[in-house]
């Protein structure tokens, strides 16, 4: 016999989400009540739309009073919780959860997130009436299920509630982080138990005032070591310490932590991050290939870490250690299982950007692996390639006939190498912008065009001296004695970019002649840039130039270290990776130094290596293996 189920609901100001929240459930449960703690919209006349059982209730700052307000009107067997920002998933059975007859169940809510992702949890949303079960704490309240000398029998429902407060127009809007602090604070004060600590914590961490987060983190953890909130603990404790880079702390905790918690997928991940951010790059592969292989679970789950996002993470670091092949492999699975991560769909171009694949094939691919099915689908890959300034950008917009702004429509036919036709464009337009300045700025360099050049000049910010400069590249002048400041280094390294995406390597050449003008790191800079661009033959002959003139520095030791390995030389890495050993006796020399053993097949090395790495690196886990 089906069992009785009420809603209960507390709302202020929700006419935003209530219709959508009480659509998804009125057919469902037997009764709703709704209590209504000072709304000044029209949510009292929608919530009246739906029920007669519409209450008000003077707001005492504290949830719990006005959640137990709400759950005393219930008539029902069993109580359903809901916040007006959230809705049932049409495939739940609220039934079917209750078939067991338990005194209060978990169900799964999944929390949408900005950009397309979503974080999932557990939490007690159904439970049974007239048991003595009822709400406790000011802020995050929660059933009083551990009350003591008493025993309820629980569950895991299948039923799922999506909420969607938590993407970032939405919090901005309701400033819950200045509601929250005070009256977690006085929770807290009063009760010092594990989950308020944590959720103090937890609230900190929003603030981001991270000092003070850990510190009630760590005071939550003792006393948390048999509750569900652990795994998310020790995930937040971590993501702190990393904020205020005290990575070494934070991997130890997750080093340990996946121990204790071998299937929740969030720490595994997070490992993962930390120890790319390290340099660690074995133990980052090694974590996220456990996230892919484990999947989404736990008992927070962020939406991706188990797929998708382990895979966005896999190419980042197959790219940083020059393994394009891999990184392309990865990058492709990812747009596959996300289509509406926008991140992967912009790194997708990137990638093969940089592989120099002709665009004919990239569109082919793309088209393959993507697969624009709605108008939402467009839009998102529009977006990218204009934010990309991709030559592409202009061939989907012909090809969907798509109207844009003028801007828009201007910067893809720059972008589509149709140069004369896009300084028509920008004449016609006649008033710019300070977005549009780098792209008249780099028109003006391709065409050697002074007047375009004045059309940019005013929003770049450019000092006398700076213009001047500018001038001369842009006229192929000389500017002997002459030295580049941060800013025109700045502008000179995304027009440096723009050449190389738009292979206009010709012109690229004349404008690499007066990088040497430029600082060490400038010149650095741009040399990376030719290596990711697969120019390393080049790249090598000037960062042995500048080996020459700095001998010493690290990160040119490194990059031609790496550029050497990446080409087979394998002689020469092993000059500079020892020279970069002796000088950086950091892991990222060490791990570079094993693989390159392995790679010439030298055994011994590779276990002497492998040994002080034991040795000097705790927190190395494939070492161990």
């Amino acid at each position: 016999m089906s069992k009785t189920i009420a809603l209960c609901m507390i709302v202020k100001n929700e006419e935003q989400f209530l219709r959508r929240c009480l659509d998804s459930v009125k057919d469902i449960v037997n009764q709703i009540v709704i209590v209504d703690t000072g709304s000044t919209d029209n949510t009292i006349d929608i919530a009246r739309e739906y029920t007669s059982e519409v209450y008000s209730f003077e707001w005492i700052n504290d949830f719990s009073a006005a959640r137990n307000e709400s759950i005393k009107y219930a008539t029902t067997d069993y109580i359903l919780i809901m916040d007006a920002d959230e809705y049932l998933d049409t495939n739940s059975n609220l039934q079917k959860d209750i078939a067991t007859e338990k005194d209060w169940y978990f169900l799964k809510i999944h929390n949408v997130l900005s950009q397309g992702r979503q974080i999932a949890h557990i939490a007690v949303r159904l439970f049974a009436n007239g048991k003595g079960l009822s709400f406790q704490n000011r802020l995050h309240e929660h059933l009083n299920i551990l009350a003591e000398g008493k025993t309820y029998s629980n569950g895991l429902g299948e039923s799922v509630l999506h909420h969607t407060g938590y993407t970032d127009e939405i919090m901005e809007g309701r400033d819950k982080k200045n509601r929250n602090l005070p009256l977690m604070l006085q929770e807290v004060e009063e009760n010092p138990n594990a989950y308020n600590l944590f959720n103090m914590g937890r609230t900190y961490k929003w603030n981001e005032e991270y000092e003070k987060a850990i510190q009630y983190l760590q005071r939550a953890y003792p006393l948390s070591k048999n509750l569900t909130i652990m795994p998310d603990l020790l995930t937040n404790l971590a993501h702190c310490l990393s904020s205020l880079k005290r990575e070494p702390e934070a991997l130890k905790i997750l080093n340990d932590a996946i121990i204790l918690f071998p299937n929740e997928t969030d720490l595994w991940h997070m490992q993962a991050l930390l120890f790319l951010e390290l340099g660690y790059f074995k133990d980052a592969i090694n974590s996220f290939e456990t996230c892919l292989k484990i999947g989404d679970q736990g008992i927070t789950i962020t939406e991706g870490n188990g797929g998708y996002m382990a895979r966005y993470r896999l190419a980042e670091v197959y790219e940083k250690t020059y393994r394009a092949s891999e990184s392309y492999e990865q990058i492709i699975e990812t747009v596959r299982a996300k289509k509406s991560f926008m991140a992967g769909v912009s790194k997708y171009f990137q990638i093969v950007t940089m592989a120099n694949i002709p665009l004919e094939e990239v569109y082919e691919n793309f088209n393959q692996i993507y697969g624009i099915s709605t108008v939402e689908e467009l839009e998102r890959l529009l977006e990218v390639l204009y934010v990309l300034r991709h030559p592409l950008l202009n061939r989907y917009l012909n090809e969907y006939e798509i109207k844009v702004e003028e801007k828009v429509s201007v910067i893809a036919v720059q972008y589509a190498k149709q140069y004369e036709k896009a300084k028509l464009l920008w004449i016609k337009m006649g008033c710019y912008t300070e977005e549009n300045s780098e792209d008249i700025l780099l028109l003006s360099l391709i065409l050697k065009d002074m007047k375009l050049f004045g059309f940019a000049q005013p929003f770049l910010n450019l000092s006398i001296k700076e213009a001047k400069l500018l001038q001369n590249i842009i006229l192929s002048e000389d500017i002997k004695n002459q030295k580049f400041s941060s800013h025109l280094e700045s502008i000179l390294m995304k027009m440096i970019e723009h050449l190389l995406v738009l292979q206009e390597y010709e012109i690229f050449q004349h404008v690499l002649n007066y990088v040497w003008v430029g600082s060490l790191d400038f010149k650095y800079d741009v040399i990376q840039k030719m290596v990711n661009f697969g120019f390393d033959e080049v790249a090598i002959d000037l960062l042995v130039k500048l080996f020459e003139t700095n001998p010493n520095n690290l990160k040119v030791i490194q990059l031609l270290g790496d550029v050497c390995f990446k080409l087979n030389y394998f002689e020469d890495t092993q000059l500079f990776y020892t020279k970069l050993l002796d000088l950086c006796p950091e892991y990222s020399s060490y791990e570079r130094c094993y693989i390159l053993s392995e790679k010439i097949d030298d055994h011994i090395s590779a276990s002497n290596i492998k040994q002080r790495i034991k040795q000097k690196f705790p927190l190395a886990l494939w070492v161990l293996e």
